[in-house]
């Protein structure tokens, strides 16, 4: 099969530490390239999930209300109102801001 030049732009230093890992992993960064590209062509997808910043600081939210429901439940204050949660929260804040 014919071969083709491929260029790609990216920080300088992005890319020495990424010359690095693909040294450690016993390829070039060419390598590493072509192992991707033909694991995109063959599993006709990106080989792994790519999400937002915004993505991911829903999930932490979503995961640290679940974390704060069961902790309330096994100490027994799952009966709290909107109003003293929000007390809550405020006094949290303002003890993080000391």
């Amino acid at each position: 099969m014919a071969q083709t030049a491929f260029t790609v732009r990216m920080d300088s230093e992005t890319k020495k530490k990424f010359d690095e890992l693909c040294k450690d992993f016993g390829m070039s960064a060419n390598t590493a390239f072509n192992v991707f590209a033909r694991t995109v062509v063959k599993q006709g997808r990106i080989p792994f999930s790519l999400e937002s910043e915004a993505e991911i600081a829903a999930q932490r939210a979503r995961d640290a209300s679940k974390l704060m429901r069961r902790l309330a439940a096994q100490n027994g204050i799952n009966d709290m109102s909107i109003d003293e949660i929000d007390q809550e929260i405020k006094l949290f804040r303002e003890e993080k801001k000391l």
